[in-house]
């Protein structure tokens, strides 16, 4: 037999769907080329596949010629459906879980797929492909290094606020999700969060024919979509704080006891101890003088 034949063999041999297992089928973002052969193949041999939206991914699948046994999936009906899926999985069925678009699990019930599959020790395994995110990322002109996914914001103004207060100073390029209809009031609380000088990438129908990679401050995004209509999904590329956090101070580690110590050690009387200890903290004289009483 040639080493070409055995090459051959070897590789059906690798992507062969195997029984009992849950597959991650990426799927394109936009440009159905995108797709790649070994997802067809596993879309075309598994026993059955989970849709997030059944009649959307029916014109994959019919544009692609293959006919499979169909289950819905999704945010409302993850957790039943996960116990039914699972239950299947571990009769001998294969699976191919699958998403609107781009790789399942991510801001996606399919994390929770994942986690029951983990907990019955059912194999599961990626087939991997786009990811709408990373796509953005790599065309944003921000630093690549080091990044830190969000996904979509709260759309409770509470926990939004809470959470773009927390990565003010994060120094990490940041992405975000975001849907058209709620594009403009994101982009005035990132402003309003982060400052108008912090540089953004908007980055739109990414792979489609109408793409469009917007490189911006906050504060030109925030002009620019008061006269245009946003349009399509949207991923959102911030770049990261410059800000670096002071040092912590000496005494954050100590109570207010040993913080008036430490003064002590070093020629203080107790009082004028304890009136630079309150200084330090940021607290009352009397408060500190009752501590140490």
């Amino acid at each position: 037999m040639s080493s070409v034949k055995k090459t051959e063999i070897a590789a059906k041999e690798k992507n062969r769907v195997e029984a009992g297992t849950l597959y991650l089928v990426a799927t394109p973002i936009g440009n159905l080329a995108d797709l790649s052969e070994r997802a067809v193949k596993v879309l075309s041999e598994v026993d059955f596949i989970a849709a997030e939206d059944t009649r959307n991914s029916m014109r994959l699948l019919t544009h692609l010629g293959i006919s499979k046994p169909m289950v819905s999936y999704f945010e409302h009906n993850k957790r039943e459906r996960g116990e039914q899926i699972a239950d299947r999985l571990q009769n001998g069925e294969s699976c191919a879980l699958i998403t609107d678009a781009g790789t399942p699990a991510i801001s996606d019930p399919g994390e929770d797929m994942v986690a029951l599959c983990a907990e019955r020790n059912i194999p599961v395994t990626s087939v991997p492909g786009p990811v709408a995110s990373i796509v953005a990322l790599t065309l944003s002109g921000l630093p690549t290094g080091r990044f830190t996914f969000e996904g979509f914001l709260s759309v409770n103004k509470a926990e939004r606020r809470e959470r773009l207060s927390e990565l003010a100073n994060e120094r990490r390029t940041m992405l975000f999700h975001e849907a058209p209809h709620k594009l403009q009031a994101t982009l005035k609380d990132l402003c309003s969060a982060f400052g108008g000088h912090r540089r953004i990438a908007i980055c739109r129908e990414l792979t489609k024919l109408n793409e469009e990679i917007l490189r911006l401050t906050l504060a030109e995004a925030v002009t620019y979509y008061e006269s245009q209509a946003p349009r399509g999904e949207y991923v959102l590329v911030v770049e990261g704080s410059s800000y670096a956090p002071a040092a912590a101070a000496f005494w954050s580690d100590l109570d207010i006891p040993a913080h008036v110590a430490y003064y002590m050690e070093r020629g203080m009387s107790k009082m004028d101890a304890i009136k630079q200890t309150a200084k330090d903290r940021g607290l009352p004289k009397n408060e500190v003088y009752q501590t140490m009483v």
